[in-house]
């Protein structure tokens, strides 16, 4: 991976114009997939100088990674506005689920860009993925500590409730054209919240 550019834009117009070329790498990469998505593509989407994009980025690799770490951040804030009203961890792992399958649909080309980082960065796309386990186990372990769940090891519990989150997303939300998020989120949570015990 390329040394990322430590400049960052003080002033609106070098935000806005990172910002669009972010989001262009984001509908080119998502589209083409990394090998094949060009810079010249990005900048053509982003209606920008090949130059002007040297000025933000190092290089495609840095703009992915940092297209990653864009996604952990949305669907982390989004889980964390919906599960704020929650009156306990039950009801906070519905709203999370629902919260993560709507930017899943919402987001369809930057979710195919963190499947791909596992070749493209696999060390992004393991950050990615433990620091939403690492808060997500200290969520549950509090939870468990407030007697909303049962005891059990909370580390386990979170890679193995992402891992539902995450199939469900590929299945449910990536794989069909209308999306019954509802109805994903309602089995699901009876079955995280009973099992398959009769």
């Amino acid at each position: 991976m390329t040394k990322p550019t430590t400049a960052k834009p003080k002033t609106k117009r070098g935000k806005e114009r990172r910002a669009k070329i972010l989001a262009a790498a984001e509908q080119v990469i998502g589209q083409k997939g990394f090998a094949a998505a060009s810079i010249a593509d990005i900048t053509r989407a982003a209606e920008t100088a090949l130059g002007t994009f040297y000025i933000y980025f190092s290089g495609k690799d840095e703009v992915f990674r940092e297209l990653v770490q864009d996604m952990g951040h949305a669907t982390r804030s989004q889980a964390a506005e919906r599960i704020a009203g929650a009156a306990n961890r039950l009801e906070a792992e519905r709203a999370g689920l629902e919260a993560y399958l709507t930017v899943v649909r919402d987001r369809p080309l930057q979710y195919r860009i963190v499947e791909e980082a596992r070749f493209v960065d696999p060390e992004a796309y393991r950050e990615y993925y433990t620091e939403f386990g690492k808060a997500y186990a200290d969520q549950l372990d509090q939870a468990a500590g407030r007697e909303e769940i049962s005891q059990g090891d909370a580390e386990v519990r979170a890679w193995a409730l992402m891992g539902i989150a995450k199939t469900l997303g590929e299945r449910f939300v990536l794989w069909e054209d209308e999306a019954d998020i509802e109805r994903v989120v309602a089995e699901a949570h009876k079955f995280i919240c009973n099992g398959l015990a009769p």
